[in-house]
C-alpha cells in the first residue's frame, strides 16, 4: 500500500511580527502566511497527496484572535483533503486550550470539516496509514512526548499493511527550552529521544519545531515552516518548504522539498570603498529586490567611509528602501569623513564667519570612536546639508 502525503509544520498563524513598526506591514506578513496555506491546494493537485500532516504550531499562540481562528479554518477547509494536526509548544493543548473552545469547534465544523486535531497520544488507524501522534499538552513537557509510541508500535492488533507515521513536535538536538527539576537538575523540554524509538518498525517520522527544512536520518525530517519568518541563520537552515513524502510499508520514504515561501528574507553586507561605491550599493539592492519590495525583508550591514554629501545621499537611499521593503533592518557602521573640499567649503565661509567657526570646531572633534566624535560627525553632516 503506497501513500503520498504532505508534511508541514510551524505555520504559527497569528504571529505578531512585533519587530515591524508599520502596522500595515505586520498585517501583510500575517496574511501571507494564510495565503501560503491556501496555495497548498495547488501543491496537493500537483503531487496527488491524499493527506496533509501539520507537526505542531499551527497557531502562534494558544490565545490567538477569533478572526485568526476563522481565517485558519477557512484556509484549511479549502484544501479538500484530510488535514491532521497536533498541538505544538506555541499552541499546546490541555484543559481550556483553544482546541477545546466552543468557537474553534464551531468554526472547524462549519469551515474545515477536513481538519482533525489529535489531542490524545493513541494510534490513529486510517485506510492508508497509521498515525502515532505526540501532541504537546503543555508548552514545556519535561519528558519525551513520543515515549508512549515505543510500546504502541508492537501492538499486535494494529494492521501491518499500511505505513506507520510518527507525528511529533520538539527538539532532538538540545536547542529547546530548559526546565529545572525538583532535584535541581536541568532537563530539556519537549525532548524527542529518537534513539529509543524502534526505527525499524516506523516508516516516517514527521517533526516540527525547527523552522528550517532538515533531514535527520533516512526516515526522519523536520519540514520547517511553510513561509520564511526570519533572516537566514546559515546555509544549513533552509525554511520555506512543504515536504512531499511517498511511503510504502517497510520501505524507505521518498521525500521531496517543494518551495512554498513568498516572503524573501535576504541579507546584504556592503563596504564603501569611496563615495562612488554608493551607486554600486544602490545597484545591488535593485538587483536583489527589483520591483518586489512588498515581498522582501532585508538585513543590510554597512561599513566603510563616506564623505558628507555621499552620507546624505545614503540617508535618502535608506529612507526609500525602508518604505519600499516590508522591512529594512540596518546594521550601520559607516564612518563620516568629509573630504578636503567639503571641509574647506564649510570652514572658509568668509561671508558667514559663524558657520565657519562652528564647522571648524566640529571638524576638530570628528576623529576617533568616542560618542563625542560620533555626535560631531552627525552635526557636521547636518550643517553641510543645511548649507547645500
Amino acid at each position: 500500500m503506497s501513500l503520498t502525503l504532505l508534511h508541514t509544520a510551524d505555520w504559527q498563524l497569528g504571529k505578531p511580527f512585533g519587530s515591524l513598526q508599520d502596522e500595515a506591514k505586520r498585517h501583510r506578513l500575517q496574511d501571507q502566511r494564510l495565503r501560503t496555506v491556501r496555495a497548498m491546494a495547488a501543491t496537493i493537485d500537483q503531487t496527488q497527496a491524499s493527506l496533509l500532516l501539520v507537526a505542531g504550531d499551527l497557531f502562534d499562540s494558544p490565545h490567538v484572535t477569533k478572526a485568526t481562528i476563522s481565517s485558519a479554518c477557512a484556509a484549511i477547509g479549502s484544501l479538500r483533503i484530510p488535514v491532521f494536526v497536533i498541538p505544538g509548544n506555541h499552541d499546546h493543548g490541555g484543559p481550556d486550550s483553544l482546541w477545546e473552545q466552543e468557537f474553534f469547534q464551531r468554526e472547524k465544523q462549519e469551515l474545515a470539516p477536513n481538519l482533525h486535531v489529535l489531542l490524545t497520544p493513541t494510534p490513529v488507524i486510517l485506510d492508508s496509514a497509521i498515525l502515532f501522534p505526540a501532541p504537546l499538552l503543555r508548552r514545556h513537557e519535561p519528558g519525551d512526548p513520543t515515549a508512549w509510541i515505543r510500546q504502541a508500535l508492537h501492538d499486535p492488533s494494529l494492521p501491518d499493511d499500511r505505513p506507520r507515521i510518527v507525528l511529533a513536535h520538539g527538539t532532538i538536538q538540545g536547542f529547546g527550552s530548559v526546565q529545572e527539576e525538583d532535584d535541581g537538575l536541568l532537563s530539556v523540554a519537549n525532548w524527542i529521544d529518537l534513539s529509543s524509538l524502534p526505527i525499524e518498525a516506523i516508516d516516517y517520522i514527521a517533526l516540527g519545531d525547527w523552522h528550517g527544512t532538515k533531514q535527520i536520518n533516512a526516515k526522519t525530517w523536520y519540514s520547517g515552516t511553510h513561509e520564511t519568518d526570519r533572516f537566514p541563520k546559515g546555509e544549513t537552515n533552509d525554511p520555506g518548504h512543504v515536504l512531499r513524502v511517498t511511503l510504502t510499508r517497510g520501505q524507505l520514504p521518498v521525500v521531496e522539498k517543494i518551495p512554498r515561501t513568498t516572503c524573501q528574507w535576504k541579507q546584504l553586507a556592503f563596504r564603501f570603498s569611496d563615495d562612488a561605491s554608493l551607486d554600486l550599493l544602490s545597484a545591488r539592492l535593485d538587483a536583489m529586490v527589483a520591483t518586489r519590495g512588498d515581498q522582501h525583508l532585508v538585513l543590510l550591514s554597512l561599513e566603510g567611509t563616506l564623505g558628507l554629501e555621499a552620507a546624505a545621499r545614503l540617508e535618502s537611499l535608506l529612507e526609500t528602501w525602508k518604505e519600499r521593503l516590508v522591512r529594512l533592518k540596518l546594521d550601520q557602521r559607516v564612518t563620516i569623513a568629509p573630504s578636503e573640499d567639503e571641509v574647506a567649503a564649510l570652514t572658509r565661509r568668509t561671508e558667514d564667519p559663524l558657520i565657519s567657526s562652528v564647522a571648524t570646531q566640529l571638524v576638530a572633534k570628528i576623529h576617533g570612536d568616542t560618542e563625542e566624535a560620533a555626535i560631531a560627525r552627525l552635526a557636521l553632516r547636518e550643517l553641510h546639508a543645511a548649507m547645500a
